[in-house]
């Protein structure tokens, strides 16, 4: 075969293929499938999807033959590549001058019939061919011919995709390690800052024993200001570290408990006030899942169900049912209920129903999203419905 056979633009031609990062990879199915086709249509004993290296031919897919690569200069596929837009047919390799001088062989089998089909990427530049070969002379009907090209563009559409979900994949291995510092940023900024807070609660409440009597009324006001401040940057710092750190929660073993169980630590963990009434699912159903995810998600609800709630008794029901896919949760409160043009917003992160809770303070719009993240990433769904000064309920599901 005539040596030295290359596109004049050869460079683009190759950056477009190594683009790919398609090379070396392993055998896909579904390409697999397009040559074992493609053997089919046309009564060959070899077919190969091959795409045209530097210095070599590497088979994406075979069939009819073992090997993965032969050298470019001993490749009818580089012929193949010059004519982008033109099939390449050999009937007899022996009486054809561009190639009769140098025998062409797979493994032991002699190529004596050949075409190729060049596989042209939306830039228009070839990088290969879906070609058909066999050991003896043949004929390629128009029919078959028609049918390689059809499958040669099924070829290019699985480059394509092949190269999507390769940049997805960049993207979100990127996406993963900015989170990951994100979240230890998070982690140390919390831990920084949450020292110097409880410093100044302490000094606040020590100040004012020292000063004792020398405090007048609007003195003791502004400590008071200082020492809820402090408390609700706190929260703050704590909200945002459980949101980060919420994913974490979704790496855990699912396991057996009995709700009702986690529900009563959730309460004591909270330190109810006589005045709170929480009405546990009455069945005490077994679940199987992430318990310690579910956790967060409840003691979230249930916080919130007691903080935003303006009722000298505080009512809440849980109620909890199941099938065969799902466990599906209710939380209901007799609270200050939510404004119909915030329900769509509350879970995103740092929106707020611009509502204060039973002490005055506003909330910082992270603990809601971390929940839908939770039960997100737990393959599950949640909604909100409330009555303005009456009640809000929170329904969510999660797979089981």
């Amino acid at each position: 075969m005539k040596s030295n056979v290359v596109p004049i633009n050869e460079n683009f031609r190759l950056e477009a293929l190594k683009s790919l990062d398609i090379l070396d990879t392993k055998s896909e199915k579904e390409f697999d499938e397009i040559t074992a086709l493609a053997n089919f249509i046309c009564d060959t004993t070899i077919a190969l999807i091959s795409l045209v290296d530097y210095d070599r031919q590497w088979f994406k897919s075979k069939n009819g033959t073992n090997i993965c690569e032969i050298p470019r200069h001993n490749s009818l596929c580089s012929y193949a590549i010059l004519h982008p837009h033109t099939p390449l047919i050999v009937k007899d390799v022996r009486e054809d001058d561009r190639f009769n001088n140098d025998p062409i062989y797979l493994e032991e089998t002699p190529i004596i019939f050949y075409t190729g089909i060049p596989l042209v990427d939306k830039d228009g530049f070839a990088l290969g061919t879906l070609c058909v070969m066999d050991s003896k002379p043949r004929e390629i009907s128009e029919k078959q011919l028609e049918s390689l090209n059809s499958l040669a563009k099924q070829v290019i559409i699985l480059f394509e995709l092949n190269k999507k979900n390769t940049d997805l994949e960049k993207v979100q291995q990127k996406l993963k390690k900015r989170n990951e510092s994100l979240r230890e940023f998070a982690r140390v900024i919390s831990h920084d800052l949450k020292m110097p807070l409880a410093n100044i609660i302490t000094s606040t409440d020590l100040l004012k024993l020292k000063l004792g009597d020398k405090l007048d009324q609007e003195s003791l006001e502004y400590f008071e200001y200082i020492k809820i401040s402090s408390f609700s940057m706190s929260n703050y710092i704590n909200d945002v570290l459980d949101h980060y750190e919420s994913e974490s929660l979704i790496n855990n073993i699912p396991e057996k408990f009995n709700l009702n169980s986690l529900l009563q630590g959730i309460i004591d963990l909270l330190s109810i006030k006589p005045n709170v009434i929480i009405h546990l699912p009455e069945e005490n159903p077994t679940l199987e899942c992430n318990k310690l995810a579910l956790k967060q998600v409840f003691f979230n609800l249930i916080a919130n169900s007691i903080k935003y709630n303006d009722k000298e008794k505080i009512i809440i029901s849980i109620d909890a049912s199941s099938d065969d896919i799902f466990y599906y949760f209710r939380i209901t409160d007799n609270g200050m209920g939510i404004p119909n043009d915030k329900l769509d917003t509350i879970f995103k992160l740092f929106t707020t129903a611009n509502i204060t809770d039973r002490n005055g303070n506003k909330g910082n719009g992270i603990g809601l999203s971390t929940v839908k993240k939770i039960i997100k990433s737990l393959n599950g769904s949640i909604s909100v419905t409330s009555e303005e000064k009456l009640s809000t309920t929170f329904s969510f599901s999660i797979k089981r």
